[in-house]
């Protein structure tokens, strides 16, 4: 796996103050992204134990509530294994700490990964400029939908997603929706 950046004390990427591990390669490509430099998977820096390291630095502190994995796309082929392999060290290590996971992927299209079993709350769709809307809570179009993984997991049917939030601060009940079958 290869990355971009780590960014420390983060609030714009989930709840609380995270650290963000940015990876390289993404096959989504969407217009308007604001990361394109992270699409090439052999860009960045080969993720190795001092990258470890300082993530676990950062989760070493009280205040930081969890990690957010983003990039380009966490699950895209170069990255999904040892994304997984990481997920699974921090939430034996970490188990307060909450895990966040941005994709261009769908939900119906990744819900029985076996790496969601680490993931607390999941940024899913590919970002469509058409639906730009930077009032949105944690994600940067309407399409997006960011799903309490835990819940959605934990119901009888996992297909359809238990949303983490409304999409704008202050709503008072949180929208459920049901994703369209093909």
């Amino acid at each position: 796996m290869r990355y971009h950046n780590i960014t420390k004390d983060d609030m714009l990427n989930g709840d609380g103050l995270r650290v963000v591990l940015w990876v390289a390669g993404c096959t989504h490509c969407c217009e308007s992204c604001q990361n394109p430099v992270t699409w090439d998977p052999n860009g960045g820096l080969l993720f190795d134990e001092n990258a470890k390291q300082e993530i676990f630095e950062q989760l070493d502190k009280d205040y930081i509530s969890g990690i957010t994995f983003s990039g380009g796309d966490p699950l895209h082929p170069a990255n999904s294994f040892d994304v997984r392999n990481l997920m699974a060290e921090i939430k034996a290590k970490y188990p307060h700490k909450t895990i966040w996971l941005y994709t261009g992927d769908t939900w119906e299209e990744i819900c029985r990964y076996p790496l969601m079993e680490y993931v607390d709350v999941l940024v899913d769709g590919e970002f469509h400029i058409a639906e730009l809307d930077p009032k949105l809570l944690w994600k940067g179009s309407r399409n997006q939908r960011v799903i309490n993984v835990k819940k959605t997991l934990a119901k009888e049917n996992p297909e359809i997603p238990v949303l983490h939030c409304g999409d704008y601060a202050g709503e008072e009940e949180l929208p459920r929706m049901t994703c369209p079958r093909e």
